[in-house]
């Protein structure tokens, strides 16, 4: 076994550029896992302008210097997000309240619909059983409530901790945006001069990261300003909270859409019953999502995600289990860099071998 194992150390981890990367990338899993959240504010901030990078280099292709390029992007940034903040969000706060409010009404006739299931189909289902699952769900919401509750009471770090992004963030973006590559020349001279795998991995990598994350965030937009505009058309209530649900859900391949499709239908439901108006609105919120799988996204990622479906879903479990959110958003750039990784690596090795 040791001599096995010594033989499968010396194939894969005799070159020192093949060791420096698997030190570079555990060390970079380490500060994430560890430093994380008091890192956010900076990832955000490397997001963002990652996501804004070619709009500046399409504004200095055309003649515009490099600073002025910034400002002009970095003040469209900061315009998008006030109007966001003072006309999208408060909408949307009021409609949350106004769905907490109208909880209790719901859940009353969804019990009053279950109750009458062991009358309809008394061989596949008893009362027993419905009052089972009532109580497990009353036990949920229970919890529900106490984390609001939980989440009201340390609402002043929330506000805090809003203030700290909505004043680091904006400053950090414009930093990234302006010196960005000037911070990139500084880090890369700490890497070794012999750095052929790690090049290798880092041009397969850059075109597909950067077409994946932005056109990400043109089909959130897109999702979510068709299905606010959709849901409004029909007048379903809570239309710009389900619009911005719908948006998020494409972060999740599969699973989001799968996921959102239980509120927007139950809200329809509650609203206007088995009618015309219920089943016109699901006909046109399929349709919606049928032309997001299979018209935008081949349009938006036909060149940036190269990977089996079932690839997608287990990375999205397993990097949406390490870091929430961003794993999720992320799960596709990094099962492509899990993927690039392990196509170079033995290359290298030969390569060097042979040589």
């Amino acid at each position: 076994m040791r001599k096995i194992f010594n033989k499968w150390i010396d194939q894969y981890f005799s070159d020192e550029e093949a060791l420096f990367l698997f030190l570079l990338l555990t060390g970079a899993l380490l500060v994430i896992w560890l430093l994380g959240q008091p890192l956010a504010p900076v990832i955000a901030g490397v997001i963002l302008a990652f996501l804004m990078q070619g709009v500046v280099d399409w504004l200095q292709g055309r003649g515009v210097p490099h600073l002025g390029a910034v400002i002009l992007v970095f003040l469209l940034f900061l315009g998008f997000v006030t109007a966001f903040l003072l006309f999208v969000m408060p909408i949307v706060w009021q409609q949350l309240v106004n769905l907490f409010n109208e909880a209790p009404r719901m859940v009353s006739e969804i019990q009053a619909l279950l109750l009458v299931l062991p009358e309809r189909y008394p061989d596949l289902i008893s009362e027993t059983q419905i009052r089972e699952l009532i109580a497990a769900a009353a036990t949920e919401l229970s919890r529900l409530g106490q984390w609001v509750l939980t989440f009201s009471l340390n609402s002043i770090t929330g506000v805090v901790t809003i203030l700290i992004y909505l004043v680091l963030v904006p400053i950090l973006v414009f930093f990234f945006l302006k010196d960005g590559r000037r911070l990139m020349s500084g880090w890369v001279a700490f890497l070794p001069p012999k750095r052929e795998m790690m090049t290798r991995v880092w041009h397969e990598m850059d075109d597909q990261i950067a077409n994946y994350v932005r056109g990400k965030a043109i089909e959130i937009m897109i999702v979510g300003v068709v299905s606010y505009t959709t849901f409004a058309f029909f007048g379903i209530n809570y239309a710009a909270l389900l619009g911005i649900l719908v948006g998020l859900s494409v972060v999740i391949p599969y699973i989001g859409a799968a996921v959102v499709t239980l509120p927007v239908m139950l809200i329809a439901l509650f609203q206007w019953g088995w009618s015309n108006e219920f089943m016109y609105l699901m006909i046109a919120y399929g349709i919606i999502q049928a032309l997001d799988g299979n018209v935008l996204v081949p349009l938006l990622f036909s060149e940036a995600v190269n990977l089996h479906p079932v690839s997608i879903i287990v990375a999205v479990l397993v990097f949406g289990s390490f870091w929430g959110f961003w794993g999720v958003f992320f799960a596709i750039p990094l099962a492509t860099l899990v993927k690039a990784i392990v196509s170079a690596w033995p290359k290298a090795v030969e390569e060097v071998a042979g040589d």
